[in-house]
């Protein structure tokens, strides 16, 4: 396997040289993380594909969730003599990352994929069809540093295609948008004409929009398990477990990912403006500079709505985000803080032993 292959590019190499110079690290090789489990890694070198653990001085200096690898990341490692096994002592710093909150109400980051060129939310367009889930997932991948692709899989199961989609055009600005069908073929090879040698992919959407089928079908083989849609309500079944990264034939890298029932945003207020520049737009002819766009007069974004030009639930859905990532930024400066003061209890604590 080579590098190049695995997206291994200058910005990754010029990483390595300077990482090298150390002397604990000038035995060490690049890999790029394939599978994530509970413990350990699946890496995949130049040399080889290896079950790889974090070294003990890694973990030591680890704080927080994203200065551990996860699915994509490149790192370097140490290969055990005579065995398929390695020591990662080294994360290479990332180039783009794709991160929600975890589910739950803990306020924690969880990093989806990292080190993608492109993004590509999936979404189907039979019953499961939602416009402001896609809108969320737009917010999330403008952020992530990496282009954001929209694709509507199974084609065959709608009646009217060119109405739905005109309805995603109406909320993803600049976004391309691939429609397919995994039962014709339709869509595919434009897909997979995305993934030239080197370029990473990471397939996000929720469960059962056809994600491990559009995977399979990239592929030219089986890979992922898939399942057909329930009958009662027309969604598919969730049958991804876990995140993980493979080459594909023609060259590139995908991940695919499991499906998503919950999905919060992590402070990606900066990419909310991208995702809903309709209404930035219009808010730059509102007459007073903090309009909130609800009972102001001479609201140009209330005006917008009565002229038909702008769509309320699309208003809501703003409101919605806006308020949800005011409220993350409110808990994680919070727990910032708190962290921050147990830490300096600790040294504190630490240095009255000293002196003991």
């Amino acid at each position: 396997m080579n590098l190049p292959t695995l997206g291994f590019t200058t910005y990754f190499e010029e990483q390595v040289i300077e990482m090298k110079k150390q002397a604990k690290l000038k035995n060490c090789v690049p890999a790029r993380v394939t599978l994530e489990h509970k413990h350990s890694y699946r890496v995949l070198a130049e040399e080889g594909e290896w079950l790889a653990t974090i070294a003990g001085h890694y973990a030591y200096t680890s704080l927080a969730r994203e200065d551990y690898p996860a699915v994509g990341d490149w790192v370097l490692v140490e290969k055990m003599p005579g065995e398929e096994r390695a020591i990662i002592h080294q994360l290479l710093q990332r180039k783009s990352v794709f991160s929600r909150k975890v589910a739950g109400t803990e306020i924690q980051e969880q990093i989806v994929a990292s080190n993608v060129d492109i993004v590509l939310l999936v979404m189907s367009l039979n019953a499961d069809f939602n416009i402001r889930r896609l809108e969320r997932y737009l917010v999330a991948a403008w952020d992530s540093g990496a282009k954001p692709i929209i694709v509507l899989t199974k084609a065959d199961l709608c009646e009217d295609v060119s109405s739905l989609v005109q309805e995603v055009e109406s909320v993803a600005f600049g976004v391309d948008i691939f429609v397919t069908s995994a039962l014709s073929g339709e869509g595919l090879k434009e897909i997979q004409s995305l993934f030239t040698e080197g370029v990473t992919g990471a397939l996000l959407g929720s469960s059962g929009a056809g994600k491990s089928t559009l995977t399979n079908a990239l592929c030219g083989e089986v890979l992922m398990k898939v399942a057909g849609i329930r009958e009662d309500d027309a969604k598919g079944r969730h049958t991804t477990t876990h995140r993980e990264l493979v080459v594909l034939p023609a060259g590139g890298c995908l991940i695919d990912t499991p499906g998503m029932r919950e999905f919060q945003l992590w402070d990606q207020g900066d990419s909310l403006a991208s995702s809903f520049q309709d209404i930035e737009e219009l808010a730059t002819a509102c007459r007073y500079r903090d309009c909130t766009h609800q009972k102001e007069p001479y609201c140009a974004v209330q005006q917008a709505i009565v002229d038909g030009d702008l769509d309320q639930y699309r208003l809501q859905s703003y409101f919605k985000l806006q308020r949800e990532l005011a409220y993350m930024e409110r808990k994680a400066n919070t727990q910032a803080k708190l962290e921050e003061q147990r830490k300096w209890k600790q040294i504190a604590k630490g240095m009255k032993k000293g002196k003991k």
